[in-house]
């Protein structure tokens, strides 16, 4: 499969979930953090655009305060308004060490329902990348309360920010390395590398999430390419396990599932 257009594409926004972030016991995994901010901070380098979408504030407070992650909404904006800082502070830690400027956008769904706040984080965006910034967006958990959050998950998050953003490529990097044609522990199914029709057979094999930490599922990263392919915004699922991977993805090279986008914008 051809993927030469992704090695085209100028503004690319990258969602990294808890899981990639953390150990199984839900400590920071610092060594990833860090290579994620170095592949970054080199692509930005090259002349691209890159917006971060960054779970992990919710684990990180969970882990401060010495609790295990809350089930309650109120639990977990406790623990989201405890991890929010240090989570920025260790990602503007890591990003220092390569001389990359980063900023903090903190963004619930409301912003994205309002014509005038949409088109001012729209506007945000664009002059801290004018500017040489990697803008790192979490939603603000310590204030939405639709069972936290608003979006329920960085995957839709992602892909509104792809919207407002004008991005070319969102890549989700998630614990599962693409979209499969049945259950991925199972032997008999296989990774399928291109979707370019999201109809209901596709939506039929999206499963629920597997990881205890995370909050999103296969099925909300469906929605969220729905979403983007039918505004001319290609997406990839791939493997966070190694962010090296957004080099080769960024090649065209066919690793994990590429949504392509229906039609350019």
């Amino acid at each position: 499969m051809n993927r030469d257009t992704i090695k085209n594409c100028k503004r690319i926004v990258i969602k990294v979930g808890t899981t990639s972030l953390t150990y199984p016991n839900g400590k920071m995994n610092i060594k990833k953090m860090d290579r994620l901010a170095r592949v970054i901070s080199d692509i930005h380098n090259s002349g691209k655009d890159v917006i971060l979408v960054s779970s992990g504030a919710i684990a990180v407070g969970s882990d401060k305060l010495g609790i295990e992650r809350p089930r309650d909404v109120i639990g977990k904006q406790a623990c989201s308004a405890v991890g929010q800082a240090l989570l920025m502070q260790l990602y503007e830690k890591l990003f220092e060490e390569y001389n990359q400027k980063v900023a903090q956008m903190l963004l619930t769904k409301a912003v994205f329902l309002n014509d005038v706040r949409k088109t001012n984080s729209g506007n945000a965006i664009n002059k801290l990348l004018e500017l040489d910034v990697v803008p790192i967006v979490n939603e603000n958990d310590s204030v939405s309360i639709d069972e936290l959050g608003d979006f329920s998950d960085n995957d839709t998050l992602s892909a509104y920010v792809s919207v407002v953003a004008k991005a070319d490529l969102l890549i989700i990097l998630s614990d599962i390395d693409g979209f499969y044609n049945g259950d991925p522990k199972s032997a008999d199914t296989k990774l399928i590398s291109l979707v370019e029709d999201i109809n209901e057979d596709v939506y039929s094999v999206a499963g629920g999430s597997g990881s205890k930490l995370g909050t999103g599922g296969m099925l909300t990263k469906i929605k969220a390419a729905d979403l983007l392919t039918s505004r001319g915004i290609n997406m990839i699922i791939a493997s966070g396990e190694e962010p090296d991977i957004l080099y080769s993805l960024l090649e065209g090279e066919n690793i994990g599932t590429l949504f392509k986008a229906k039609r350019n914008m």
